[in-house]
């Protein structure tokens, strides 16, 4: 079975509250955290990918138009409460074992050390119909 596990954080306050405002050293903490997490994942066999991806205010929403040409605006959407901040795709054999990944992702260190406990939403990948 595989499993994208999507980590989101604040949409609001993140340029006030964002890991951009943390000391170094909570930055680096979390990183190291986040890597050898990666690794471990990737040791074991269940890393596909694994990717952070850069604050909100860089993202675009891309739409097409009748003319089929893409209109493209700044940012997600203005009631977006928050945002997808990194994702990791695992091949696991059972729900339960990417559940208890997406735990271990949630207690990344964040200020002083102490546990983010942020969410982490857990879906299964689809796949086409067989003909």
């Amino acid at each position: 079975m595989k499993f994208m596990l999507m980590m989101h954080a604040p949409g609001t306050g993140w340029e006030k509250a964002g890991v951009a405002t943390w000391s170094h050293d909570d930055r680096m903490r979390m990183v190291r955290y986040m890597h050898d997490l990666n690794a471990d994942l990737k040791k074991s066999g269940v890393l596909v990918g694994a990717e952070g991806l850069v604050s909100p205010e860089h993202a675009k929403t891309v739409r097409a138009t009748t003319a089929r040409k893409p209109s493209i605006v700044d940012g997600p959407f203005a009631e977006t409460k928050e945002f997808l901040a990194g994702y990791w795709i695992v091949q696991v054999d059972t729900p339960d074992e990417a559940y208890a990944i997406a735990a271990r992702a949630s207690a990344a260190p964040g200020v002083g050390g102490e546990p983010m406990n942020i969410p982490i939403e857990v879906r299964e990948v689809g796949s086409a119909p067989k003909s």
